[in-house]
């Protein structure tokens, strides 16, 4: 059993590094909500992790096109949902994934 001041070191860096990681985002948030590259990537990076999910959708559908096009029907509800939803993003996303598998498990 290791003793107590070991126990105490370990759980002392432990909370140091958490509250640390916990921190150090909110401490440079006011600074980043200025900066044009933030603004551009919230501006872009859904739409680029729903064309990644598409992607690869596309690229582990089987061979036939039944499947093929089960897919490209869901990455359409996606985007239809995704621009009329007001763009929320877990919202078309997961509209388009039921979809497809609504789709692939009725046919």
């Amino acid at each position: 059993m290791p003793d107590l001041g070991y126990l105490a070191a370990v759980l002392g860096t432990v909370f140091a590094i958490n509250l640390a990681l916990r921190a150090v985002p909110f401490a440079i948030l006011q600074p980043l909500r200025k900066s044009r590259f933030v603004n551009t990537m919230a501006a872009w990076m859904p739409v680029g992790i729903v064309v990644i999910l598409a992607a690869s959708t596309f690229r582990s559908v089987s061979g036939d096109g039944k499947h093929l096009a089960f897919a490209a029907f869901a990455v359409a509800i996606t985007v239809a949902a995704h621009l009329l939803g007001g763009r929320r993003t877990l919202l078309s996303v997961g509209a388009g994934t039921l979809v497809y598998v609504l789709l692939v498990n009725s046919v």
